[in-house]
């Protein structure tokens, strides 16, 4: 992994700073609304119809995450902190779907410190 991989998922890892309550879908309209775009707009500039579009903002379809950048541009955002939005809301709707339990969310993470004690090991 070079070096500016490293860089931007630590910095990934040490600035979540997403407490929203809200889904990556009601971000996105948020972001439309507060730039004064309509939903047809906004589509047309992420290549998608404005079906999809709908769908995305009222969860009934994921954003696809290769457009990430493509909205970062849209609307001047910082990449890492958009992708951070993102993964949240991920993994929130993973954690919802299969009930998880907080015991398991701690092994979660104590499997995913393993894996960065592996690979810094690796370096």
């Amino acid at each position: 992994m070079d070096l500016e991989k490293l860089k931007r998922k630590q910095y990934f890892c040490q600035n979540l700073t997403s407490l929203m309550k809200t889904t990556f879908g009601e971000y996105i309209r948020e972001l439309r609304t507060k730039n004064e775009l309509t939903l047809t707009q906004l589509a047309a500039k992420l290549n998608l119809d404005s079906a999809n579009l709908s769908k995305i903002e009222n969860n009934k379809r994921d954003f696809d995450k290769k457009r990430l950048p493509l909205l970062a541009k849209i609307f001047d955002l910082n990449l890492t902190e958009l992708e951070n939005e993102y993964i949240s809301d991920q993994l929130g709707k993973q954690i919802y779907e299969y009930n998880c339990s907080k015991q398991l969310l701690k092994v979660a993470e104590a499997k995913a410190e393993y894996r960065r004690t592996l690979k810094e090991k690796a370096i």
